[in-house]
């Protein structure tokens, strides 16, 4: 291993920056560095990573087998020998023999750990051997699941429906359990959360293993198919991670809809099973309505489960199938499976953040981290550690809790009753900070309007609870499970007058983690396929979902992020006329101190890209920032599979009337320069076939210049060369509009005549500038008018570079503020123009329209495959001509 290597399976001849790709991996695994490795769309990066990766662990493993097997061997040969000359001394020499048995018990000891060990090696390779090839057994798997499914239906069918009678009886899972200690010692962490013995049995020792992640479910299942056709296929252990809403199959908790509600409705019967068991073991139980257990949370049937997740690599579809197959429970039966597993696929969030990571069973130490579209791991980092509060979530928290305590007052321990007055006391102050006063109705209390950033020890002091220990509180939310016991009070009592608004619960492994669930429920309506509602059913849909969720799981996010450090955040009190629209946010400065427990435990960390640049301030912000040192970190660049006559970059500095092209905020709204843009677009409709893709730097601008066309008549001479399309503002319409786009393209490629494609004005940072692909005819030029900076009078902003100016180093005559919104913008650039070349025979051109992309050090910050084909072109006639020769050449070696 220590030559690294230089042939590897795949599953084709690879191209020669994928075998590069794969020995610098290979390398930086086996030397536990910390990798940024860049990789353009189209060059088979996903095939590189996991081959590349998956035969250094193989080597790894051999490699570790065999210093095991000959330590095993001088172990029993020394202890042997030591015996040996023992039994030759006399007898009488007593002290000597005990001296000689303290010397060798150490000896003694790494042999029986060694033994040991390859005990349970052994035992877990007969096991996989013997899923994967005994078929008679899977069978007979098969077939009980399916007598259990049935015996189950029937059970259902001859359930009685029993009303539930009122009283303070039933109350008894609503009271928050007697709170003994702040310093009590930790309970022993189990796996499922489980009471029983049968558990315990599952719960194994994790393997080396690498954890492969990424951003979205759909790009986890792609790379799952991927491993599914390598190589590797028969011989890894694989298993996807994935939330309850992802995994359950139990349809009377999935039609809860929300991920909260589920996890809340999960959790709950895990609790009513376990009463149930002591219960049966003879245990008196309070009378009461039966409560529902979840037919396929079985130790036996996710015993079953996880070895055949272990047999075989399966996606998420394939899990829930073989779930149901089995009759148990895909999203516990995945975390059984996480510590023999040999790869672990789940998205970056549940690594990223530590109290997701300990729910998940995912232990780093170790271990190798693969995190795939990193190009936004900052931002990402800082949105999931973020948190935010509305008056109104603050005045409902408020009353639900005063009502919850002034109903069991007199069944709660004074402990409790305690600490249920301290978090009201904290969420009066959040509220006094506002402008408003508790016990009033926020929607009706006027705030002088205006933003004030505070770090979080001067809003402490302005919100009056610095008295206040919120490292106390923070472990009596995650201990009382306070948040959850509320949600079930609001949830059981919500219509009777009770309670304000209808309110949902929390629960044990979603609590301290608002940031990430907003991020996540994000993600989940971007990667959506459910039929799509009406723009009315979508605004009934939303709000219902913010009166839904729970306020007080959002408090104890909000309380978790003021234990962050007094330098690593800030705190954002934002007043807009009203109470209840007024909000308090923390930002997260510093995304490294969240990365630094990731660097520090892993064995090594690869942060892999499409597009990584910049690299130099990347590494000084998440790795130097976390006390990387520059010697562990390893970088990577390919170039594109495709020829270099594939692609034409071209920077315009003037347009066709040689308007110089400066698109900064204070000419890009001048009729001139409007005007002479869309010149430039209808020059480039001339000759370019197919699609051309418009990115403008905000919708407000795409907006204004689209107008000015409509005005001026420029919009009607473009719309006769080609279709023209707009991105939608709304989410669930972005499919629609890229569907007509494709077929109007298709259309006029077969007519001929007429139009010559179709124009899609699309916004950088939008629904359409990260994560679709307009290959081949729907992108053979991507137009980029002006720079994407981001909005320099935001306040969040602001603060971020002023924290960075004084925490970083100044480099190259540059502070890092103004490096940071550089940064900023041409990432998003980098990320737009990506959507054009998606394979080795794709060809497009890539237009820039403006004079400062031609500065040196920002043509520096395109990918590398792009900036060394880019042309830059002080007026508009020779660009032009070399976009024209561009395409006729495509249209000759096509004839």
């Amino acid at each position: 291993m220590e030559n690294g290597r230089t042939q590897f399976p795949f599953p084709y001849q690879p191209y020669n920056i994928q075998e590069q790709f794969m020995q610098a991996l290979y390398s930086a695994l086996d030397q536990g560095k910390v990798g940024i490795f860049e990789s353009p769309t189209g060059t088979g990066k996903s095939l590189s990573l996991i081959c590349g990766a998956l035969s250094w662990l193989t080597d790894y493993n051999e490699k570790k087998r065999q210093e095991a097997a000959a330590l095993l061997q001088e172990g029993e040969a020394a202890l042997s020998t030591s015996a040996a000359q023992s039994s030759t001394t006399s007898s009488s020499a007593e002290p000597d023999w005990i001296t000689d048995f303290v010397q060798k018990k150490a000896e003694r000891d790494l042999l029986s750990k060694l033994k040991e060990d390859e005990l349970k090696r052994k035992k877990r390779e007969e096991r996989l051997e013997m899923i994967r090839n005994n078929v008679q057994l899977k069978y007979a798997l098969k077939r009980k699941s399916c007598e259990e499914d049935e015996a189950f239906k029937l059970l259902q069918l001859s359930k009685e429906e029993k009303a539930e009678a009122p009283g303070d009886q039933e109350d008894e899972e609503l009271i928050i359990a007697e709170y003994e200690s702040d310093d009590e010692t930790k309970s022993k962490s189990r796996f499922l959360g489980a009471e029983d013995d049968e558990d315990d049995e599952l719960v194994e020792e994790h393997v080396t293993k690498i954890y492969y992640c990424s951003r979205t479910h759909s790009q986890l299942a792609q790379f799952v198919h991927e491993v599914q056709k390598s190589p590797f296929s028969k011989d890894i252990s694989l298993v996807t991670l994935g939330s309850r809403q992802n995994l359950c199959i139990n349809e009377e908790v999935r039609r809860l809809g929300s991920i909260q509600r589920i996890n809340d409705r999960c959790m709950e019967m895990q609790k009513n099973k376990h009463e149930k068991q002591h219960h049966d073991e003879g245990v008196k139980r309070k009378r009461g309505p039966a409560k529902s257990v979840c037919p396929y949370y079985k130790a036996s049937a996710m015993h079953q489960m996880r070895d055949e997740v272990l047999g075989a690599v399966h996606d998420i579809e394939q899990l829930l199938k073989l779930g149901k197959e089995t009759h148990s429970c895909p999203y516990y039966t995945s975390r059984l499976a996480v510590p023999p597993a040999q790869l672990v696929v789940l998205p970056y969030q549940m690594v990223l953040h530590e109290a997701t990571r300990r729910a998940a069973g995912v232990q780093l130490k170790g271990q190798v981290v693969i995190i795939d579209e990193a190009h936004n791991l900052s931002d990402t980092l800082s949105c999931i550690h973020s948190a935010e509060l509305t008056g109104a979530q603050l005045c409902r928290a408020q009353s639900q809790l005063t009502q919850y305590a002034d109903r069991y007052k007199s069944r709660l321990k004074a402990k409790n009753l305690m600490y249920i007055k301290q978090i009201l006391f904290v969420i009066e102050g959040l509220v006094r900070a506002l402008g408003g006063k508790v016990g009033q109705n926020p929607q009706s209390q006027t705030t002088q309007a205006g933003t004030e950033m505070l770090t979080i020890n001067n809003f402490l002091f302005k919100a009056q609870i610095d008295n206040i220990n919120l490292f106390k509180l923070q472990r009596y939310f995650e201990k009382s499970m306070i948040s959850r016991k509320l949600g079930g009070f609001v949830e059981k009592y919500a219509g009777s007058g009770v309670i304000l608004h209808t309110q949902s619960s929390s629960n044990k492994e979603n609590r301290r983690t608002e940031g990430l669930n907003r991020y996540l429920q994000n993600l989940q309506s971007n990667q959506s396929s459910a039929p799509v509602p009406s723009a009315d059913q979508q605004g009934s849909v939303e709000s219902e979902k913010v009166l839904s969720a729970s306020p007080m799981m959002q408090v104890e996010g909000f309380f978790m992020a003021l234990t962050n450090s007094n330098t690593d955040g800030r705190v954002v009190v934002h007043r807009q006329g009203t109470l209840s629209e007024s909000s308090v946010k923390f930002l997260l400065l510093n995304p490294a101190v969240h990365f630094a427990q990731v660097l520090k435990e892993c064995r090594a960390v690869i942060i892999a890209g499409g597009t990584m640049q910049p690299v130099s301030d990347f590494k000084q912000e998440l790795l130097f920032s976390a006390g990387v040192g520059e010697e562990r970190i390893t970088e990577f660049s390919c170039g594109h599979v495709i020829p270099p006559e594939n692609i034409l970059p071209l920077v315009l500095c003037s347009g066709p009337s040689g308007q110089e092209l400066d698109f900064t905020f204070q000419n890009r709204d001048s009729p001139r320069m409007m005007d002479e843009t869309g010149r430039i677009l209808s020059n480039i409709c001339n000759v370019v076939p197919g699609g051309v893709v418009c990115f403008f730097p905000s919708y407000e601008y795409s907006r204004r210049i689209i107008s000015h066309w409509e005005a001026s008549g420029a919009l009607a001479r473009l719309a006769n060369k080609k279709k023209i399309f707009q991105e939608p503002k709304k989410a669930n319409q972005v499919e629609q509009v890229l569907s007509e786009f494709t077929r109007c393209i298709q259309r006029c490629a077969q007519d001929g005549g007429g139009l010559t494609g179709a124009l899609l004005f699309s916004v950088v940072g939008g629904k359409m500038s990260e994560g679709i692909n307009f290959s081949d005819d729907l992108g053979r030029c991507v137009v980029m008018v002006g720079m994407p900076y981001p909005n320099i009078k935001s306040p969040e902003l602001q603060e971020k570079m002023s924290y960075l100016d004084k925490h970083l180093p100044h480099s190259q005559g540059r502070n890092p503020g103004q490096a940071l919104i550089e940064n900023l913008c041409m990432k998003a650039v980098n990320q737009s123009i990506g959507r054009a070349i998606r394979h080795r025979g794709d060809y497009s051109s890539i237009v820039l329209c403006d004079r400062r992309y031609s500065r040196p050090a920002t043509l520096s910050k395109l990918p590398t495959w792009i900036k060394d084909r880019t042309g830059t072109h002080k007026t508009f006639g020779p660009a032009f001509a070399a976009l024209r020769k561009f395409f006729v050449e495509k249209k000759q070696k096509q004839l």
